[in-house]
């Protein structure tokens, strides 16, 4: 099938759903539960369960979205994303930015009238954070892009607990800080993993502008820092002994990870650690919600 063919297809429901990177969202979504439910030691209310969890779903899809949009061209070179719905042009810029637009419309629409505005207010901030500062401008100008531009998809738990709550509280923030502090060992595997795409696509992520073993030598030493932070819950009275175990056992666990890439020659082993990151904070998470009504 040729390009001016493929071109021609109406988008289906599963190109639009891809675009806005599902499995993405889905963590995302677990640590803004997460937060709700943290954030009171009564049962979040069902509406705003319900229409936070979709106001928030509706934002990190729409800046999703605006990210396949600034990414195309990068996207046909690399191997891992040259398949996505607009480089195959199964669905055309027009349409993308449309979809973007009418997703960021629901989603600020849903957490005004049924949420509250501060709610409303960090999830547009946030869209505009991973869509425009960091995918824009950080992305392509310096290899610390993912440590500055991951505060934008750190904010879930925080938009939770403000949907619950109406206010910011130090323990959310400090719910932040923690997939802050994940997400540059969390994003470096994977970019060790596709160094080459990188390379191909000029794009300077760190192990292309400082190579492989100086990049492993970084997600190391974030990784001892996450051992840290992800304790700190305990040390200020948000969580208990459960949540002390788990974090003990899985910062150690993630930790085992990093120092075998540090060390292994294995080519696979960075996107064993990329896997496994996506498990520690989804567990990590989990065992901060069954401590928070164990306690």
């Amino acid at each position: 099938m040729s390009e001016t063919q493929v071109s021609t297809l109406s988008p289906s429901w599963r190109d639009y759903l891809e675009l806005c990177k599902p499995k993405v969202v889905m963590l995302m979504l677990v640590t803004a539960i997460v937060g709700m439910y943290l954030a009171t030691k009564q049962a979040v209310p069902f509406d705003i369960l319900v229409m936070g969890s979709l106001g928030i779903a509706f934002a990190a899809g729409a800046a999703a979205v605006l990210n396949h949009l600034a990414d195309q061209k990068a996207d046909l070179i690399m191997m891992r994303t040259m398949k996505r719905p607009i480089p195959l042009k199964k669905v055309s810029n027009k349409q993308a930015l449309l979809f973007a637009a009418y997703l960021t419309v629901l989603s600020m629409a849903t957490l005004i009238l049924w949420v509250n505005p501060l709610t409303a207010l960090l999830s547009f901030i946030s869209l505009i954070g991973y869509a425009g500062v960091y995918t824009l401008v950080l992305k392509r100008l310096t290899p610390q892009n993912i440590v500055i531009g991951g505060l934008a998809g750190a904010t879930p738990p925080l938009l939770g607990w403000t949907a619950v709550t109406g206010s910011i509280s130090p323990f959310a923030l400090l719910l932040v800080l923690i997939i802050f502090t994940w997400t540059p060992p969390h994003f470096w595997a994977l970019a060790i993993h596709r160094v080459k795409d990188y390379q191909n696509a000029k794009i300077p992520m760190l192990p292309v502008t400082h190579g492989v073993e100086y990049t492993k030598n970084c997600i190391l030493l974030y990784t001892f820092l996450l051992f840290g932070v992800s304790l700190l819950p305990f040390a200020v009275g948000m969580s208990g002994l459960l949540y002390l175990f788990g974090a003990l056992v899985l910062s150690s666990i993630f930790l085992g990870y990093t120092i075998k890439l540090k060390f292994s020659k294995k080519p696979l082993q960075a996107i064993k650690t990329f896997h496994f990151s996506n498990i520690y904070l989804c567990l990590l998470f989990t065992f901060l919600l069954l401590d928070h009504y164990t306690m």
